[in-house]
C-alpha cells in the first residue's frame, strides 16, 4: 500500500478527471452516446432527440466541450460538435497502462 494519500495527482490524468466528471452525469452520457460514429451534430438536433430543454442541452454540450470529450466547430450560424476521439482514446489508454501495471 502506497500510505502518501495526499500525493498530487500526476500530470498525465488531469484530463481524466475532467472527463470522468463530466461523463458522470447520466444526460451527458446519453448525448455522447447520440453521435454516430464521425457525426456532427448541432445543439437543436440533439434537443429534438432528448427529453431536455434546448438550454440544458447546451449547458451540458458546454461542459463535455470543456473536459475536451467534445469539439465544437463553427459553420456559418451553426456550432456542430463532434466526438474528440484521439483525445478520449490517449486519456483512456493512460488508465489501461496503470491497469496494465504490477498492481
Amino acid at each position: 500500500m502506497n500510505k502518501d494519500y495526499s500525493r498530487a495527482i500526476p500530470e498525465t490524468w488531469r484530463d481524466i478527471s475532467a472527463i470522468f466528471a463530466a461523463l458522470g452525469d447520466e444526460h451527458r452520457q446519453r448525448i455522447l452516446l447520440t453521435f454516430e460514429p464521425g457525426e456532427r451534430l448541432n445543439v437543436g438536433q440533439i434537443a429534438e432527440v432528448s427529453t431536455l430543454a434546448r438550454s440544458t442541452v447546451s449547458h451540458h454540450l458546454k461542459v463535455l466541450r470543456e473536459a475536451g470529450v467534445l469539439i465544437a466547430e463553427r459553420q456559418g450560424k451553426e456550432i456542430y460538435f463532434h466526438v474528440n476521439k484521439p483525445f478520449l482514446q490517449d486519456a483512456f489508454g493512460k488508465v489501461t497502462t496503470y491497469l496494465d501495471t504490477d498492481l
